[in-house]
């Protein structure tokens, strides 16, 4: 069958899935393909001016038909047709600066974690020669970050460009720093937990820096002895601060234990639940994830919501149940970051999740006919769609992966919503 067929206007029936052969800022739609539902939009098609639209016979409920069939259907009057297009000019209008608005939050919150990242990196150069300069810093952002947390009424989870290569470790921390803070709060932890986790998660992966790039960037398979000195990083992260006597006792145990799992199979000391702390438990929760999402050079990042689907089904005797059904609740099915397919047939990238409505995710849609800056945010519920599946972006084709950018690498921020 063919994929698209021409049909005239006059042939439209409720359930037919057209695609309009006008320019996308010369009619009222949100998408110039979509789904028939009313007879106002086909009385819609028809004020455009235009006699034929495409038809896609595998996307359409319905084959069209003759005009015989649509005489039983009353037309809408022009008065009440005008005011219908003019609603729906200004939702799409209201779309459009939605998505501006959007971007300009997610850009502010981008350069409010570039300028962490700037701090990360001097906090950790300090560390050794100057520690007490070092832990005072990284205070200061911690409580610059919490007071963000607790007094933003309108907090949303933003995606982040990907990391520098240089700035992996960084990037992972800081990362895992807002997640667990962000975590902290929706369980209802004192400020007091809330900072000391954000700290805890700052430095729990710089252990790393001291093991050769020529090994963590290792193409292929780590020897034993190898393998070994890589998973004595968390100790390696303590030895980093034992000249920062500044540091919090109460965030050492976090950055032992971060690879530790409550059956006992974890790192580097095997400890079990009752050996490891609720700061330590949800650090290993939120790291997982962050270290499915982004893998590694050995092993292929999983999408966002498999990651979360991994957590849930493979990890519930390894890690705090709680904490993940509280990760996921979070995040929603579709995360910040999920490449999906609508029920429309357009694909879209979740850009972001407002902290208070996170079954509606803000969706970014492709649609070859609307320019990239201008493409509206999608709203599930109000357009009556949903997300089919979500997919790897390694398997969109080229022209729709380069519309949506998808990110290699996985980091949230929260920000203004």
């Amino acid at each position: 069958m063919k994929k698209n067929v021409k049909i005239a206007v006059s042939e439209l029936k409720v359930g037919v899935y057209v695609s309009l052969p006008v320019s996308w800022k010369d009619h009222p739609f949100l998408f110039s393909k979509f789904k028939i539902t009313s007879q106002t939009q086909i009385e819609l098609i028809k004020s455009l001016g235009v006699k034929e639209v495409l038809y896609d016979p595998q996307r359409s409920e319905i084959t069209p038909t003759t005009t015989e069939n649509q005489n039983a259907t009353a037309p809408v009057d022009t008065a009440s047709l005008e005011g219908i297009r003019q609603e729906m000019l200004d939702y799409k209008s209201e779309r459009i600066e939605k998505q501006q608005q959007l971007k300009r939050n997610i850009k502010k919150t981008e350069k409010q974690f570039e300028r962490s990242i700037s701090m990360m990196r001097s906090m950790v150069s300090k560390v050794s020669s100057r520690p007490l300069n070092a832990i005072n810093d990284a205070k200061d952002l911690i409580s610059n970050l919490t007071n963000m947390l607790l007094d933003e009424d309108n907090l949303a989870l933003h995606l982040m460009s990907d990391a520098k290569a240089s700035d992996v470790i960084h990037h992972h921390s800081l990362n895992v720093s807002m997640m667990c803070m962000l975590m902290a709060k929706e369980l209802n932890w004192t400020r007091e937990e809330i900072e000391l986790i954000g700290i805890g998660c700052l430095f729990h992966d710089i252990g790393k820096l001291k093991i050769p790039s020529s090994i963590l960037n290792k193409v292929v398979p780590l020897s034993t002895p190898e393998e070994n000195l890589v998973k004595q990083h968390p100790l390696m992260s303590l030895n980093f601060l034992k000249l920062a006597d500044t540091f919090p006792e109460e965030a050492k145990p976090m950055i032992a234990n971060h690879h530790e799992f409550l059956d006992g199979s974890g790192t580097p000391q095997g400890l079990k639940a009752e050996q490891l702390d609720k700061f330590s438990q949800l650090l290993a929760v939120v790291n997982e994830y962050d270290n499915l999402c982004n893998g590694s050079l050995l092993v292929k990042a999983k999408t966002p919501s498999v990651a979360l689907g991994l957590l849930y089904k493979n990890y519930q005797k390894k890690l705090n149940l709680e904490y993940v059904q509280k990760l996921i609740k979070l995040l929603g099915i579709y995360p910040p970051g999920s490449v999906v397919e609508l029920s429309n047939g357009h694909f879209g990238m979740v850009m972001s999740v407002n902290l208070n409505n996170i079954l509606y995710p803000a969706i970014i849609a492709y649609d070859p006919i609307v320019p990239v800056a201008q493409a509206p945010i999608v709203e599930l519920e109000k357009e009556g769609m949903s997300i089919v599946r979500s997919l790897p972006a390694a398997a969109l084709p080229e022209k729709i992966h380069k519309y949506l950018s998808p990110r290699d690498n996985i980091s949230y921020a929260f920000g203004k919503g």
